[in-house]
C-alpha cells in the first residue's frame, strides 16, 4: 500500500513538472509589439488571426494565470512574423489555456494610438522573456 502511494506520488509530481513549459521567444519575435485589448489600431494592416494554446492545469493542480497568460502571449508573437506582422493584440482574454491575437502590420517605427498611454498613467512591462 506504501510503495503505490510513493509511485502515485512520483507520477503525479512527474506529471506537474512537464506541465510547465517553457516558452522561448523565436528569432524576430522579440521586435514585435503588444497592444492592450480595445479597438483596432488605426494605420495598422490586418495580417490575420492567430489561436495559441498553452497547458493551463494538470489533474487538480492550477499553472499559475499569469505565466500561462505570459506563455501565450509568446506563442502569439512567435507567430507573428509568419504572418509578416509586427503587432498583436489580444481578441479576448485567455480561457481555459487558450487565447486568441489578431496581428497587424504597422509599419517600422510606427507606434499605434492604442499603445500610448496618458503621462500620468502607470506603466507596465512584461514578466521574464
Amino acid at each position: 500500500m506504501r510503495a503505490l502511494a510513493i509511485v502515485s506520488l512520483a507520477s503525479t509530481l512527474a506529471l506537474m513538472g512537464s506541465a510547465c513549459t517553457w516558452v522561448q521567444m523565436a528569432p524576430g519575435a522579440q521586435a514585435v509589439r503588444v497592444l492592450s485589448g480595445g479597438p483596432a489600431p488605426s494605420g495598422c494592416e490586418k495580417r490575420g488571426e492567430v489561436v495559441v494554446a498553452v497547458k493551463h492545469n494538470v489533474a487538480f493542480y492550477e499553472r499559475n494565470a499569469l505565466r500561462v497568460r505570459e506563455e501565450l502571449e509568446t506563442l502569439a508573437r512567435n507567430e507573428a512574423p509568419g504572418l509578416q506582422a509586427d503587432t498583436i493584440q489580444p481578441v479576448a482574454a485567455p480561457a481555459d489555456g487558450q487565447q486568441r491575437f489578431a496581428a497587424y502590420r504597422c509599419g517600422p517605427g510606427a507606434a499605434p494610438a492604442a499603445q500610448s498611454a496618458p503621462s500620468a498613467a502607470a506603466q507596465t512591462y512584461p514578466v521574464g522573456g
